[in-house]
């Protein structure tokens, strides 16, 4: 058997075969399912496009009516859960409280029936409807607060969005966070969905996997860069500091937040709608003053490096959206998760299909036929 090149990340090369979305990085087009990600956010909601990338087709109004019904009901969180994240420390961060709130949910639910379509769809409806609760509840927790009981008749957007605040949203805004999650839930083959596919493979509970994928997203390399983003505009203060800011940072090599992509050589398709729903919190509820610094910093990196196809991704403008709906900065990444949730139980239904577990090989670089040193004369 011959050695296989060996690619650093497994760059380019293929890790599944899938149906569930393709992206064209040279186009800048993304699609769930086949429809354009544009269509949906304009069309659809998060959870019809949740049904569609998990059961592969878009649900007639009896099926989504149900679907919607079955989550509405089970977003409450059992109380040991929550006295668990009492427990957890105020200073921790809201990522490592939902992976562990995530895992601990195969407690209760983990019959590990992979073979029953019921319990595949009661498995999805749980995290779907649990896991926004999870994280509006730590929220609260980590202040000394009583988490917000979750309200059955909101929407799924706005439900969230209520049980941080206590507040009925605005319906704008409702719709524009429903419009993120759609943007966020699938993108491929990415670090985290890599990690649940393999998860997935060992045929473990979907809660182990979702846990997973979660720890994964975690990493400052995958989630979190549009909180570096509001935090690199702060820095640079001022429209008139953009262009000088971007030099020293280019002659230092430091890694522009927000911009670059491993597949997009153009625009983040998911960029411009975000840039445009940004646009629309800001008509409606004024303006931030983070930005024209944003405009003026994508202005000049088009200038300096769209040769080399670095244009702003999908967290460039997210962070804007989230801030103006009144979300604080170290839950930008849980609510990726919240939206991502759907795409990687989509990859977990789609492993469990004709599932292979996964067992890549290495190339060994180190020592061969050494002796053992006893301790005594090391």
């Amino acid at each position: 058997m011959s050695v296989c090149e060996y690619k650093p990340g497994l760059e380019n090369i293929p890790a599944a075969q899938s149906s569930i979305s393709y992206v064209d990085g040279q186009q800048g087009l993304l699609e769930y399912r086949g429809i354009s990600i544009q269509e949906l956010a304009e069309k659809s909601t998060f959870l019809e496009t949740s049904y569609l990338l998990i059961w592969g087709h878009l649900p007639s109004r009896e099926e989504l009516n149900k679907f919607e019904a079955e989550i509405y009901s089970h977003r409450r969180i059992k109380y040991r859960i929550q006295d668990m994240m009492k427990c957890f420390p105020e200073t921790g961060h809201p990522m490592d409280a939902l992976q562990a709130s995530a895992a601990a949910l195969g407690l209760f639910y983990s019959r590990r029936a992979l073979d029953n379509p019921e319990y595949i769809f009661q498995a999805v409806v749980r995290l779907l409807a649990k896991i926004p609760t999870m994280v509006a509840a730590f929220q609260l927790m980590r202040k000394g607060n009583e988490p917000v009981r979750p309200r059955d008749d909101l929407d799924y957007a706005a439900n969230f969005l209520y049980m941080l605040s206590e507040k009925e949203p605005d319906p704008l805004a409702a719709r524009i966070f429903d419009q993120c999650l759609i943007l966020h839930a699938e993108h491929t083959m990415n670090a985290s969905t890599f990690s649940a596919r393999v998860t997935a493979s060992t045929l473990t509970d979907p809660y182990a996997v979702i846990a997973s994928a979660v720890g994964t997203l975690a990493g400052p390399l995958h989630g979190g860069a549009n909180e570096d983003v509001i935090e690199t505009l702060q820095e640079i203060g001022s429209v008139g500091n953009v262009r000088s800011w971007l030099e020293d940072a280019l002659a230092n090599k430091r890694k522009i937040p927000g911009f670059g992509h491993r597949v997009y050589k153009v625009k983040d398709p998911r960029a411009s709608i975000l840039q445009k729903q940004a646009k629309a919190l800001f008509e409606k509820f004024g303006s931030d003053k983070h930005y024209e610094i944003a405009l003026e910093l994508e202005k000049a990196v088009e200038d300096r490096l769209s040769e080399k196809g670095i244009y702003p991704n999908v967290d460039f403008y997210s962070g804007f959206v989230y801030s103006k709906l009144g979300i604080p900065q170290d839950l930008f990444t849980p609510i990726f998760a919240i939206a991502r949730v759907a795409g990687w139980l989509a990859h977990w239904k789609e492993q469990l299909g004709e599932n292979k577990i996964y067992r890549p090989t290495q190339i060994y670089d180190g020592e061969h036929t050494r002796g053992y040193t006893p301790i005594e004369e090391r």
